[in-house]
């Protein structure tokens, strides 16, 4: 399919964009929850587009429900993750201003 020949490719740059604005988040937010913040929805993000171009390149329903089974993990995965990230971040800065 000439399609997919450019599809799965346009895809993955989305992909790897988002990636690349989550990573310049990190590095150029100042407090912790913006940079959780960033990390989170455009990896997220950025996961969902390679995700959806890996099903679409293999063309197969069983590996397409695989892939999505591992984003989904990866969703609740970075949200408990990020929320465990930032009530540290807070404890830290509480205990940070009051000595």
């Amino acid at each position: 399919m000439i399609l997919m020949d450019y599809l799965v490719p346009a895809l993955l740059y989305v992909g790897v964009f988002f990636y690349a604005a989550g990573s310049l988040g990190l590095l150029r937010f100042q407090d912790a929850e913006s940079r959780l913040h960033a990390l989170t929805k455009a990896d997220n993000v950025g996961l969902g587009f390679v995700a959806l171009a890996a099903a679409l390149h293999w063309g197969s329903v069983a590996a397409a429900l695989q892939i999505v089974a591992v984003w989904l993990f990866a969703l609740m995965a970075a949200g408990a993750t990020a929320q465990l990230m930032a009530r540290r971040a807070k404890s830290s800065a509480e205990r940070g201003s009051d000595e």
